[in-house]
């Protein structure tokens, strides 16, 4: 079993800069793509950032610029910097990590979130 968990979210005023951590634990042989969602009431949940195993990165057209996705593979743990808040961002951000256990294949398993809320 394989458990990612989030921290880092709360209530920032537009403007604002928050850091989001997520740290996978369990039984991991190793861990692929890490990424950062995000699901606001109503709407569908959307990838916002994603980094692979080699650093390489994807972005949300709409943060582009402003959030920046990094990742620790020492720590099993990647973080999501998020500057120049806007209310907009305001949603659950989710965790989500490709992690392949052991001779059992490669799963995708969840966080199960962190809100972040910005507003005056």
């Amino acid at each position: 079993q394989v458990q990612l968990v989030e921290s880092g979210g709360g209530l920032v005023q537009p403007g604002g800069s928050l850091r989001l951590s997520c740290t996978a634990s369990g039984s991991i042989f190793s861990i692929n793509a890490m990424g950062w969602y995000r699901q606001a009431p109503g709407k569908q949940r959307e990838l916002v950032a994603r980094v692979t195993t080699t650093g390489s990165t994807n972005y949300a057209d709409s943060v582009k610029g402003r959030f920046t996705i990094s990742r620790d593979n020492a720590k099993n743990t990647v973080y999501l910097q998020m500057n120049s808040l806007k209310p907009e961002d305001t949603a659950v951000y989710l965790c989500n990590a490709a992690v392949t256990v052991g001779a059992s294949g490669s799963y995708g398993f969840w966080g199960r979130g962190t809100q972040v809320t910005v507003s005056s």
